[in-house]
């Protein structure tokens, strides 16, 4: 608390006032220490921003998974779990924002594991006029619960051509960060 002259030190009143008024705000810190508790207001231009980006990402994803369901996979539908693609892009977010320059250092490679064999889907660079300075690897994967079961059961019937052309995503992922000029190690991220 800073003193100012309007106190007198000969009127014991005053000073027994001031202390009780710091007491029932409830706070005894000088005033250089109130600052340092005082959180800033996050800026939404920024909030703004990185929603777009977290946007454009999985709209890249979902384009991605789109083009290669009939030329590299072999069907006519992929499923893919809600908020899966969110998911990853806040993960790939969250992973370039440690680096120089951001997302739009980033090469991502997409890849779909389907039993245990990893098919390359896409490549997806961020930004072409920035030398990437990380490599992220997306594995998908399939969904492999009791699924085959229920294709084994309908496969004698009449839906047996539109349910071998459906692929299920499953809701876990495999992240992998490579950074290409530094000493540190790769970054996994396993979601299930």
């Amino acid at each position: 608390m800073v003193a100012t002259g309007s106190l007198s030190s000969k009127n014991p009143a005053s000073i027994s006032e001031l202390l009780d008024r710091s007491c029932h705000s409830g706070s005894l810190l000088s005033d250089f220490d109130y600052w340092d508790y005082v959180v800033p207001e996050p800026n939404l231009n920024e909030v703004i921003f990185e929603e777009t980006t977290c946007q454009n990402l999985v709209k890249m994803l979902e384009n991605c998974l789109s083009k290669s369901k009939q030329t590299k996979l072999g069907c006519s539908k992929v499923l893919v779990p809600e908020k899966l693609t969110q998911r990853i892009a806040q993960d790939v977010l969250r992973l370039s924002s440690t680096e120089p320059c951001g997302l739009r250092g980033c090469v991502l490679h997409v890849n779909l594991e389907i039993e245990n064999v990893c098919k390359k889907l896409d490549k997806i660079v961020c930004d072409a006029s920035v030398v990437p300075t990380f490599e992220l690897t997306l594995v998908f994967k399939q969904e492999t619960c009791s699924w085959a079961s229920f294709r084994d059961f309908f496969s004698r019937g009449r839906f047996s051509a539109g349910l071998r052309r459906t692929l299920i995503l499953s809701s876990g992922f495999r992240l992998v960060k490579k950074k290409l000029y530094s000493l540190i190690g790769t970054t996994v991220i396993e979601e299930c």
